[in-house]
């Protein structure tokens, strides 16, 4: 029986490739969009591959599963090594690399959907992107949407060799965002041929799992709290720190504070911040929750640092935010808060310069008075899901055309 029989009878196949180095955005991303897919579609199977080391803290939907390759972690220098093995970096990738190809080979999917990395952390996909290529399989780039400044970016994606896998190798370019908000790749050198192949799907909106509540173990207030995000808390010391010294001060601030630790926060910094909450009447705290939309639907206004997931779960359900973008090792952040910011989807605070207290407070006690996101009508905002469903049924649909395997060079590794 041939690969595409063999999908065939057993239902469509979606393979999603997350590298997962640094915190959960990829991860919760690649997640969203599998679930999507399986509730849309009765008979389809999605398969994850992640290097995340709290995936399996994750619920699932049936029908979707993962594979979880060995943990590479990038450093605060921007050098890559191995999370938990006693081996090589190269090692570590070779037996990645592995994984995701004979993975690919024996789960034959209908369509391969890669996220951010174009040939993976260290071009550890392009050998899986090659064979799926010579079977015909419809190859799919996803990006957020902000990736970098374009002269961070280009010379990024210049060393890595990307430009030949966009023309060659890639079908589709999916940007979960809208061109009004931003466009990754503007700045960018790249060929029509490659623009041609870029569809805006607009946000992923976020919803409340359908069974799991929130942990009993979480301190909520009964009343109105802010709820102070970090994301996975890998380098989101700074504004926990800033978001302590303005309850800290006794200042009359809005509403309690509930902060989420996150669960690559270092364990030190962690303790302390406890520490000092400990001392607050009006602070609590926690480490990780995998189901974080509870507790964003429960609060009453949101201060974080603006990540992508963040971000939708912001705009999904409703919430007044402030935001302190991390500008290293990307300005990524910064982009989407001045862009939202401007479209007055929220507030921000740039901290590189000055972290003062009062400042804080300031921004604080105006949260109650900003406009919720609703309010600013931008249409198509949150439709990301349907359009991935849509475009996914594009490429399901019976082809005639017979593949076609154009030769390059690998990725600079």
């Amino acid at each position: 029986m041939s690969g595409l029989e063999n999908s065939q009878a057993s239902g469509p196949r979606v393979l999603i490739y997350s590298h997962d180095t640094f915190g959960l955005g990829h991860l919760r991303r690649c997640r969203e969009i599998a679930h999507a897919l399986v509730s849309a579609h009765a008979d389809m199977s999605v398969l994850i591959l992640s290097g995340s080391p709290i995936i399996g803290s994750f619920d699932f939907r049936s029908r979707v599963d993962f594979v979880r390759v060995p943990g590479v972690i990038k450093l605060r220098n921007g050098e890559y090594t191995s999370l938990n093995l006693q081996l090589a970096l190269e090692q570590t990738l070779a037996i990645r690399a592995s994984i995701i190809k004979h993975t690919a080979d024996i789960f034959e999917p209908d369509i391969f959907i890669v996220d951010k990395e174009p040939l993976g952390l260290r071009g550890e996909i392009h050998d899986t992107l090659v064979m799926l290529k010579s079977r015909g399989t419809p190859l799919v780039l996803g990006l957020r949407d902000v990736m970098d400044e374009p002269d961070l970016l280009q010379p990024e994606w210049d060393r890595k060799n990307v430009l030949p896998a966009l023309k060659n190798l890639y079908d589709d370019i999916w940007v979960y965002g809208l061109e009004k908000v931003c466009d990754p790749l503007a700045g960018i050198s790249i060929p029509s041929s490659v623009r041609r192949k870029m569809h805006f799907t607009g946000y992923l909106r976020r919803g409340l799992p359908e069974t799991a509540q929130m942990e009993a173990e979480i301190p909520v207030p009964d009343g109105p709290f802010l709820l102070v995000t970090p994301g996975g808390g890998g380098d989101g010391d700074g504004m926990v720190d800033w978001a302590l010294r303005a309850y800290e001060d006794g200042a009359d601030l809005p509403w309690p504070a509930v902060i989420a630790m996150g669960p690559f926060m270092q364990p030190d910094r962690k303790a302390a911040f406890q520490q000092r909450a400990g001392a607050l009447p009006n602070v609590d705290t926690f480490t990780f929750s995998a189901h974080f939309e509870h507790l964003m639907a429960r609060a009453s206004a949101v201060l974080a640092m603006g990540g992508y997931n963040t971000f939708c779960e912001i705009l999904s359900f409703d919430k007044r935010a402030l935001i302190v973008p991390r500008t290293r090792p990307r300005r990524e952040q910064l982009i989407r808060a001045e862009r939202s910011a401007a479209l007055g989807l929220l507030t921000y605070l740039e901290g590189d310069t000055d972290r003062s207290t009062g400042r804080m407070i300031e921004a604080l006690r105006k949260l109650p008075q900003q406009v919720q996101p609703s309010e600013a009508v931008i249409p198509g905002l949150l439709d990301g899901l349907p359009a991935v469903n849509r475009l996914v049924d594009n490429w399901l649909e019976p082809k005639t055309v017979q593949p076609t395997v154009q030769r390059f060079g690998t990725a600079d590794v």
